[in-house]
């Protein structure tokens, strides 16, 4: 017979064994690749204990990705603050000049805004050992990053525009706005230019892209325009008939709509085809500072980005990641249509005060003639 102690000492090893064999086989939180001292990064943010966020992306699609990234790093609280995001760039600035609490980070589909703030020093300069697997276009002097890649697409009303009227081009769109006047007259929908950073950024490069641009701003014009400066409102009015074709749509959004919503239909450009990225920093001065390295790292790591693109459906911007919605899969589809913005200074040009009231003096001009 074994004694009572022998058989607990052989227990004990047993579980230890086991203990062992699972620790070893667990995923690391972070890849074997990161700088050897990254673990000193892991234990600040533990000891942090949370992370501050400003965001303009929609907490349902962030959902996975804080779900995801509590699992690795369970210490770390997300503090999410989902607005749109001309209020991400005014409460940052206002809170930063009171010199009180703020975000930690900056994620915002407003790039010409995100750039305005890294240019006038907010961000911190940090090169994140996930910054060789983006497009070169993705990183401004590793303190602003792009997260994703987002075709803006033509949204329509599947039961009211009929297969031939779909747009594919822009002079297709606005021969279709001139052609159909009184079908089209009060039912096109885009962004607020003036409310919706993103819509602002979405038509100064539309200028650039046009060689009709003003043309086309005009077709606009002609059908009596109806703006908003939310996503969700036009995929609502578009759904229920209210209006029958939307523009400059994140077609992120619009598929993962017309995915559940059959009376939504989405068409991409066939002549050229912007492409958003959501551009995240870390504040300089930011509370929790390694918390917000830790989740800028995890967003853009290959399983941060494979969540972005299989869970949150927002494309990933990374190569290496295979699927539906990714950057890999557009370029098969779109190929030298697609025109990504790249994170630069070029992006301030339109913000200079001067140039910016001139153009949408221009664009009221020119939209609202009836």
């Amino acid at each position: 017979m074994f004694s009572k102690s022998l058989i607990a000492a052989v227990v004990a090893a047993v579980f230890t064994a086991a203990s062992v064999s699972v620790s070893a086989q667990a995923p690391a939180a972070y890849p074997s690749t990161y700088p050897a001292d990254y673990a000193k990064t892991v234990e600040g943010a533990k000891k942090e204990g949370k992370i501050v966020i400003y965001s303009a992306t929609d907490s349902k699609a962030v959902e996975p990705l804080i779900k995801d990234f509590s699992a690795l790093y369970p210490g770390v609280k997300i503090e999410y603050n989902d607005m749109n995001s001309t209020e991400v760039y005014n409460r940052f600035i206002s809170e930063a000049a009171a010199g009180g609490a703020t975000a930690d980070l900056l994620w915002s589909s407003a790039m010409d805004l995100q750039v305005k703030l890294v240019s006038d020093g907010y961000a911190l300069a940090y090169k994140s050992p996930e910054a060789q697997a983006l497009p070169a276009w993705a990183n401004w002097n590793n303190s602003a990053y792009g997260t994703t890649f987002e075709p803006l697409v033509f949204v329509y009303n599947k039961r009211l525009v009929p297969a031939a009227e779909v747009p594919t081009t822009h002079a297709g769109f606005a021969k279709l706005l001139t052609s159909k006047a009184d079908k089209y007259k009060g039912k096109v929908t885009t962004y607020d230019i003036e409310k919706a950073g993103v819509g602002f950024t979405f038509i100064i490069n539309d200028l650039k892209q046009n060689p009709q641009f003003w043309d086309f701003a005009k077709a606009l014009g002609s059908s009596e325009l109806r703006v908003q400066s939310s996503t969700g409102t036009m995929l609502e009015r578009i759904s229920s008939g209210e209006n029958l074709i939307g523009y400059n749509i994140i077609g992120s959004y619009a598929l993962a709509r017309a995915k559940k919503d059959p009376s939504i239909g989405v068409e991409f450009s066939k002549d050229y085809n912007l492409v958003l990225s959501r551009v995240m920093f870390i504040n300089k001065t930011a509370k929790n500072m390694n918390a917000a390295k830790l989740w800028l790292d995890y967003v853009l790591s290959k399983r941060g980005q494979t969540v972005i693109a299989n869970d949150s459906k927002l494309f990933a911007v990374r190569t290496d990641v295979t699927g539906e919605t990714t950057s890999a899969e557009l370029v098969q589809k779109l190929g030298g249509a697609l025109k990504p913005l790249p994170i630069s200074p070029q992006m301030l040009q339109y913000l200079d005060q001067t140039r910016r009231l001139a153009f949408l003096k221009q664009w009221k001009e020119v939209t609202s003639k009836k």
